[in-house]
This record gives structure tokens, C-alpha cells and sequence, in this order.
């Protein structure tokens, strides 16, 4: 067990926990976006511009169109 590196070793610690919430991206974070997803960066960022997020005095929140003529979330 030794000759484990420290990944390995904590891959074999949490492995109860990955059965509940599933594996961890192994992905790298340093590569560039393609082209596919910084469209869909894009158009879920234009999709985010629609909504406000209000809150309460007891502070929670909830969010709320900022067209004031839809009301289909109020």
C-alpha cells in the first residue's frame, strides 16, 4: 500500500462516497472550449439575461421574469 500514490490513496478513502454521488471529472481544466461549447456558453448566458433574483426580508431568495408582462412565474 505504500507504493500508492496520494491520488490513489484517496480514491480508496472516499470509494463509499463515489457510490453515492458518483466519479470526479478527471478532465483538464487548462484546454481551450470548443467551438460547440462556447456557443452553448453563450446562448445559456443570453437565456440568464431573462431572470432577476429577488429577495425576501427573511432572505431567501427566488427569481422573477424581468419583462413585467409575464407573470408566469409570479
Amino acid at each position: 500500500m505504500s507504493d500508492e500514490n496520494f491520488t490513489q490513496r484517496f480514491m480508496r478513502a472516499t470509494g463509499k462516497f463515489r457510490v453515492v454521488f458518483g466519479p470526479a471529472n478527471r478532465s483538464s481544466l487548462d484546454h481551450e472550449m470548443t467551438e460547440e461549447n462556447k456557443v452553448l456558453l453563450a446562448q445559456r448566458q443570453a437565456e440568464t439575461l431573462q431572470w432577476e433574483t429577488m429577495t425576501r426580508p427573511d432572505g431567501s431568495t427566488y427569481v422573477v421574469s424581468r419583462n413585467p408582462d409575464d407573470h408566469s412565474l409570479r
